[in-house]
């Protein structure tokens, strides 16, 4: 099968558009995907090539195959996002200048959201300012200073406040919390 004559067109994003055209095109991608395992190395270059617009680096059979099977759906149904690709840039920045990379999930709350958190019989609020969080009338960084604060021992502030889900294990129960501004959630 040549990869190469049977280019998948980009799915049709209007209302009317019907299902079946998009599954069709979908079904479609999918085996060309599929036949890529049964190229040679010089058609998976070549397809490269032809994808890329450039020259195929050194990698391997698999990263190739990955690569091209990437590109082949980036193509019809768009690729990373621009925020996405900034921060890849950033980490790659950070990689290069310190041998290392320490990633923090993302956490996006809304300036003026309200974390509550009880703790050992009394309720801690939590408020999302432009520079970090305000807990007690005081300014802090991060959650994690916060919960410790709170708790005297290190823990992980984003769990603390369940913005991070860790599973219950042997009936263990969660920490409850309330966020108040952008949304409320329990962590039950």
């Amino acid at each position: 099968m040549s990869i190469a004559r049977n280019r998948v067109q980009p799915p049709v994003n209007s209302a009317s558009a019907t299902t079946g055209r998009n599954a069709t095109a979908e079904t479609q991608l999918s085996r060309q995907i599929a036949a890529l395992n049964d190229l040679s190395a010089q058609q998976l270059r070549d397809e490269w090539r032809r994808l890329y617009r450039g020259q195929p680096p050194r990698l391997s059979r698999d990263l190739l195959i990955r690569t091209i099977a990437y590109r082949m759906q980036e193509l019809p149904y768009g690729g990373l996002s621009k925020a996405t690709q900034r921060k890849l840039a950033a980490l790659t920045r950070e990689l290069k200048l310190k041998g290392s990379v320490i990633v923090t999930p993302d956490l996006s709350l809304r300036l003026r959201t309200r974390l509550v958190r009880e703790w050992r019989g009394r309720t801690h609020t939590v408020v999302v300012t432009e520079d970090g969080f305000e807990y007690a009338g005081k300014a802090y960084s991060s959650l994690t200073n916060i919960a410790q604060a709170i708790t005297g021992a290190h823990w992980s502030g984003p769990r603390f406040f369940g913005l991070i889900r860790k599973p219950g294990a042997n009936g263990q129960s969660r920490p409850t919390v309330a966020v108040s501004g952008a949304e409320e959630f329990s962590n039950d």
